[in-house]
């Protein structure tokens, strides 16, 4: 750890965070979950809200996957979706799905305001995020594709989104990249 300038799992849960959550919803694979929190704890981000039929840890799967993050990335089950969206909402998030639809921002264009705090939803793997959910959203982030597929695995989205993320909020913990 020390030769890859890697902190401990103290001096994580103590340091600054990526002022984001991740919201989880119906994700139905436990290796997704689990390669979700790997990429999580690599950005620092705040949390990661499981909901509806996604698996939660302690669960094999995810463990495989997530190399230990489960114990540094801090998370919480909240079984409806609609319900988590609301609690952010009230403790001052902007929430965004990512997700191609009508009106969608392009990732490379999305801008957050300095200082604000961002709630990402990632939907199920098949059939995206919940329409009521992106009603209640404040906007859509869509990755451009350029190839056959019109999808990226949703833990590939979530470490692409991440990384642009990391790079735009210009937090102290998280310097511009040169």
């Amino acid at each position: 750890m020390t030769d890859l300038n890697r902190i401990s799992a103290e001096e994580y849960k103590s340091s600054e965070k990526l002022p984001v959550i991740i919201v989880l919803d119906d994700v139905r694979s436990a290796y997704n979950v689990g390669s979700i929190f790997r990429t999580a704890d690599a950005f620092r981000v705040e949390a990661i809200y499981i909901c509806g039929i996604s698996a939660r840890p302690p669960h094999k799967d995810i463990s495989k996957t997530a190399l230990g993050a489960t114990e540094s990335v801090q998370w919480q089950y909240i079984a409806n979706v609609l319900d988590a969206a609301s609690g952010l909402r009230q403790n001052g998030y902007r929430i965004y799905a990512i997700e191609q639809a009508e009106g969608s921002i392009s990732l490379g264009d999305f801008q957050p305001e300095k200082g604000s705090k961002i709630a990402l939803i990632f939907g199920h793997e098949v059939f995206g995020v919940k329409e009521e959910l992106l009603k209640m959203s404040d906007g859509c982030i869509e990755i451009p594709q350029f190839g056959t597929k019109h999808s990226f695995n949703v833990a590939i989205s979530a470490g692409i989104v991440l990384w642009e993320l990391s790079r735009n909020l210009n937090t102290p913990a998280f310097p511009p990249s040169r």
